[in-house]
């Protein structure tokens, strides 16, 4: 594995960290989510793993481009959730309503990040 690879693979694994990690921490809340480092993580998980496909690919790689697809579909939908989740959050707290409205959109996240560790493990 080139050095590249190796210093991608590292981020995307702290990406994934950034998500799953704020996930299980916040899973009992019911208001008061952090969602500033699961976006971070959501956004540093799709960057360093589309990087990791190109370079891959650029060095002759073998690369499943099934299972990348899926897990790249599954990535946007983490980012997405992620955004969602903080926008109605913010919508709430600025209405005075609850937060509730985000919780929904956290397990989405937080599920598809387990799923896309699931979907990396197994499918070879």
């Amino acid at each position: 594995m080139s050095a590249i690879t190796t210093t991608l693979l590292i981020f995307h694994i702290l990406g994934l960290s950034l998500i799953i990690g704020p996930f299980f921490l916040q899973i009992s809340r019911k208001k008061g989510f952090a969602f500033g480092t699961m976006l971070i993580g959501a956004i540093t998980q799709l960057v360093t793993g589309l990087a990791m496909v190109g370079v891959l690919q650029a060095g002759d790689g073998d690369v499943n481009n099934s299972k990348i697809a899926v897990k790249t579909v599954i990535a946007v939908l983490v980012l997405v959730a992620v955004i969602v989740a903080r926008s109605r959050q913010g919508k709430a707290v600025t209405a005075g309503t609850s937060e509730k409205v985000a919780l929904p959109w956290l397990h989405i996240a937080g599920a598809g990040a387990v799923a896309n560790v699931i979907i990396a493990v197994l499918w070879h």
